[in-house]
């Protein structure tokens, strides 16, 4: 019997190739699917590890899981292969679609996110394989595990991009009191969505949204670079500065009012992942494994909106 938040049957078989098989004698692994199960049980509810129910197993093989799972980005290429087939127009997708029909539109923006107790006091050694030696300040653990000090208190950040579905394409984390427009090119930059078969990744949408925290000149010069279109809302201080210099502000940025209204598809975006409770709220202290947790829940999201499309190709 499927219980509330596991994978379906239907879900399973979409993602049980894509899983590692068992290792050398001896090293058999745990059955996938329980742990799995256990892991968006987890992030779902928030609860402790040691508090999962009987039937998931060991507390201690889930976070072992998926930590190493976290680490060595199996999460990330279950969630690279959903988006493969939406791009390769998969009946199972709508990328492609979307591409073929219209531009292709990606909207940005961020969330914060408030961190629970245990999600303090991580070590200020890095962990093993970060690039960063020795121990560090307390300044540079928290930036190390996308937490800071905030108004809120400690708090992470998650900058991301969305599709005109709803879906998480690609994120950043960084501490709660980063600014948004410094993390716009950084975000955009990390934009790969890989082909079925040869050619480049995709990785220039024809159109960004964004609120107004990302009109700024060096991020419209950015995407006049590279040939992206921008639907950025323009606050008011820049607007009375520009008439305030005359003909010397030069014309005003183009905006349609029509596409900003499309923004709100990132917002969606947010309210989806936002349900899992251990995204609302940062439990784990490594920032690895919170975007492990990010990952395998944004893999459920993609698994749920592949589910209700059409069968029937356009």
């Amino acid at each position: 019997m499927v219980r509330r938040h596991e994978l379906t049957d239907a879900q399973w078989r979409k993602i049980e190739p894509l899983l590692p098989g068992n290792g050398r004698p001896g090293g058999q692994w745990a059955d996938h699917r329980r742990v799995i199960n256990a892991v968006l049980f987890r992030a779902r509810t928030g609860v402790p590890r040691p508090d999962l129910p009987e039937r998931y197993g060991p507390g201690q093989t889930v976070y072992e899981r998926h930590r190493r799972w976290s680490a060595d980005g199996t999460g990330k290429a279950l969630l690279q292969e959903l988006r493969i087939e939406a791009d390769a127009g998969n009946p199972d997708g709508a990328l492609a679609r979307q591409v073929s029909r219209q531009e292709w539109a990606v909207t940005i923006d961020s969330t914060s996110c408030r961190a629970h107790q245990h999600a303090a006091g991580a070590p200020r050694k890095p962990p093993a394989g970060h690039p960063q030696k020795g121990g560090g300040t307390r300044e540079e653990a928290e930036g190390r595990e996308a937490l800071g000090r905030s108004r809120g208190g400690l708090t992470g950040r998650v900058h991301l991009l969305s599709d005109d579905r709803a879906r998480p394409l690609h994120w950043l984390t960084s501490p709660g009191r980063r600014g948004d427009s410094p993390m716009f090119a950084p975000v955009l930059d990390g934009l790969r969505i890989r082909r079925r078969g040869p050619g480049r990744p995709r990785s220039r949408p024809d159109r960004v949204r964004g609120a107004k925290a990302y009109s700024s000149r060096d991020n419209r010069a950015y995407l006049r670079q590279r040939g992206i279109k921008a639907t950025l809302a323009q606050p008011d201080d820049q607007r009375a500065h520009r008439k305030k210099r005359g003909r010397s502000g030069g014309r005003p940025p183009a905006f349609d009012r029509a596409r900003y209204r499309r923004r709100n598809a990132v917002e969606r975006c947010v309210n989806k992942w936002k349900q899992f409770r251990a995204v609302a709220t940062r439990y784990d202290k490594r920032d690895h494994i919170f975007n492990g947790t990010l990952t395998v829940t944004a893999v459920v999201i993609w698994l749920r909106d592949t589910a209700q499309e059409p069968s029937e190709t356009p």
